[in-house]
């Protein structure tokens, strides 16, 4: 719900808080990129201190930040409490995806993994439509303290899984703080730039810096795990091309469709005058397949489907599903976009705890926390890096667009500024901010604006999704290979 939900309540905080475009992208983005900076942290450090430990920390943080967020005053305060509550949750997924790992083996792991893609798309799956009911009955802050008490019941369940954990009192090696700090900070550089792009220019000084600095201090990360005793991340792991390209399966699923459940909500709202609750409802098509086909999944190569053979379907229908729903218009009836919506769906929910239970099958049990942390900083990056691309490259596109057709209206002005409020998808906000004369008309052009926008990034989207796609086919036909031959 947190990933899935927030992007629904967007327009009531940004009408709340009177929070500008980029603000308002860090509620969002702000529990992604932490989400993604810690995730790796996580697994190391559970392995060293013991995997219920460091999920019991991650589950109390996590808890204390949806409170903060809920009592949250100002936007600011808001994208603190967001980053902060990623941190919670980046040990839980990795943490979390360890103890099933280490309590779990042979077919009996293939079922926990597909019940754990199963849980996460129960919360996918309600995620915007309890967002919405939440956001439109109550207002967005009780959907941050649902999440705080949400985390109070796993609180509760922490000590039957510490005494489910087998030998958990962790390695006892050190934690490697310099790696952690390096990868952090390179996360947060590239992130930031990726945010900021639309707001400064692509090609502004300080965009490309933010870039470069990235780059340079994820060579330096590089180079000081290969020389520590123990390495945050083992480098040792990326020789395995099988690892690596089932790795990446997550990545495609969040330019696929990660990045359709975050702004999908925004444009159902903006573009087509739907409400928040109706976004909600309309969403559960799009979400539905996650919660139904990880266990179908797990049914299906249990009576001999290969499980490679359902990472393939699974990466066809995100870019069928992708490249269908350019389908949406302001006045498309949901009967059209709807085998789109739940294509696309199926193409994220038949790979859900599948891809996880298949590449830790191939690490050494002692390393499970580290390469599920590694998977899912691939995953909660990608998902960070993903949104941030697709909210920065609308903005963009929607500037240009209003930037060129503003002058067509009389008293109309502020473009920039009117840009920003409508890709927040307060449109009715942006309307009343130019002061145009033809507000009916204007509006209708912010729509329109907004869909062009949309379907440019949705395109776009489709073709990175299948560029991924490819090569993932690529390091798994030639990792299979490999492992026959030897």
């Amino acid at each position: 719900m947190s990933i899935s939900g927030t992007a629904v309540a967007l327009p009531g905080i940004g009408a709340d808080t009177h929070a500008g475009l980029a603000p308002l992208q860090w509620v969002v983005n702000a529990f992604n990129v932490a989400f993604a900076c810690f995730t790796l942290v996580w697994g190391s450090v559970a392995d060293i201190v013991g995997r219920a430990r460091a999920f019991a920390a991650g589950a109390g943080v996590y808890a204390v930040a949806s409170l903060g967020g809920a009592l949250a005053t100002d936007v600011l305060w808001l994208d603190a409490t967001r980053a902060l509550a990623g941190t919670g949750g980046a040990a839980i997924f990795s943490c979390g995806a360890a103890i099933v790992a280490t309590v779990f083996d042979g077919p009996g792991r293939a079922k926990a993994f597909a019940l754990f893609g199963t849980v996460a798309g129960v919360g996918v799956a309600a995620g915007p439509s309890l967002a919405g009911a939440l956001v439109q009955g109550l207002g967005w802050r009780w959907m941050f303290a649902a999440h705080a008490v949400a985390l109070l019941l796993v609180l509760l369940a922490v000590p039957a899984t510490a005494r489910a954990v087998p030998d958990d009192g962790g390695s006892g090696a050190r934690v490697d703080v310099p790696g952690s700090a390096l990868f952090v900070v390179a996360m947060v550089l590239l992130t930031t730039a990726i945010v900021q792009g639309s707001q400064w220019g692509w090609a502004a000084p300080g965009v490309l810096g933010l870039f470069a600095g990235a780059v340079v201090v994820l060579a330096v990360f590089a180079a000081v795990e290969n020389r520590r005793e123990h390495p945050m991340l083992d480098l040792g792991l990326l020789r395995d091309r099988r690892f690596v390209g089932l790795c990446l399966v997550p990545v495609a699923a969040s330019f696929g469709f990660v990045t359709m459940l975050t702004y999908l909500p925004t444009y159902l709202t903006a573009a087509t005058g739907r409400d928040s609750g109706a976004a909600g409802l309309i969403m559960l098509l799009l979400t539905a397949p996650v919660l139904v086909c990880p266990l179908l999944a797990a049914k299906l190569v249990a009576r001999g489907v290969p499980a490679l053979t359902l990472v393939h379907v699974s990466l066809a229908c995100l870019v069928v599903g992708d490249l269908t729903l350019t389908l949406f218009s302001p006045g498309v009836t949901i009967l059209v976009v709807a085998l789109p919506m739940l294509v696309t769906g199926a193409g994220m929910g038949l790979c859900a705890g599948l891809v996880d239970g298949q590449a830790l099958e191939l690490i050494d049990p002692a390393r499970a926390g580290m390469a599920a942390g590694f998977l899912n900083t691939l995953r909660l990056g990608s998902e960070a890096i993903a949104v941030a691309v697709y909210g920065s490259v609308l903005a963009t596109v929607l500037r240009t667009r209003v930037e060129d057709g503003i002058g067509g209206y009389a008293g109309a002005a502020r473009a920039d500024r009117v840009a920003d409020r409508a890709a927040g998808g307060d449109v009715a906000g942006a309307t009343e901010l130019a002061g145009a004369v033809d507000t009916d008309g204007f509006a209708r052009f912010l729509a329109q604006s907004y869909d062009h926008a949309f379907h440019s990034v949705l395109c776009a989207m489709a073709a990175v999704c299948a560029v991924l796609c490819a090569v993932i086919a690529t390091l798994l036909r030639d990792g299979s290979a490999r492992n026959a031959a030897a």
